[in-house]
């Protein structure tokens, strides 16, 4: 089975994308999803969150997130440090999940594919790239967050441009070239892929 990565800056439509190829039958692992189910089932996990954060960073048993996006917001540092404990997790589950797959390829949708290393064990990385404006947009509407706070969170991330340099396919979704064709087209190719086996 093709292992697939989906990628790109926040705001990009990515997860869009990446509901086109589950009407397909392809199975997503979402990487924020896990990372924030990770947050509350590793307990392991949860006892460096706490010593790195404090106890204040669970409720009841339960991550507060607003706390640590307080800590870590506009702080490089703890965020750093954030992502380098969770990341780690996010990955292990991640190639579990994969290996109980059973379709011709299954899909990684994460911002921070690049960032965390997560293409060493994967077979192509997909990227999705958008105007930067369109993006920005994009990110204040779905986390209601204002534009101070979506541009800051966009900066954390790599350069788009570079980003997209490092994926294999590309998926535009600038709202000028329909997204479905796009997948489409790719899900063929990624088939006959799957079928002879990665290059």
């Amino acid at each position: 089975m093709l292992r697939i990565g989906l990628t790109g800056g926040m705001g990009s439509g990515k997860s869009t994308v990446a509901k086109v190829f589950e009407v397909l039958g392809i199975p997503v692992y979402y990487a924020d999803d896990g990372a924030k189910r990770i947050m509350n089932e590793d307990e392991l996990l949860k006892q460096q969150i706490i010593t790195h954060f404090g106890q204040d960073a669970y409720k009841n048993g339960e991550l507060d997130r607003r706390y640590i996006a307080g800590i870590v917001f506009n702080n490089r540092t703890r965020l750093d440090l954030l992502n380098k404990l969770v990341h780690p997790a996010t990955l292990r589950d991640a190639e579990r999940w994969m290996r109980m797959q059973k379709t011709p390829y299954a899909v990684k949708e994460a911002a921070l594919i690049f960032e965390s290393g997560a293409q060493e064990w994967l077979d192509y990385v997909v990227g999705v790239p958008a105007p930067a404006p369109l993006r920005l947009l994009r990110a204040m509407h779905r986390h209601h967050i204002t534009r101070e706070e979506a541009t800051a969170r966009m900066k954390d991330q790599i350069d788009e441009t570079i980003k997209m340099r490092l994926c294999d396919f590309i998926i535009q979704n600038n709202e000028e070239q329909a997204v479905i064709p796009q997948v489409l087209a790719l899900h063929e190719e990624l088939l006959q892929t799957a079928a002879s086996g990665p290059s």
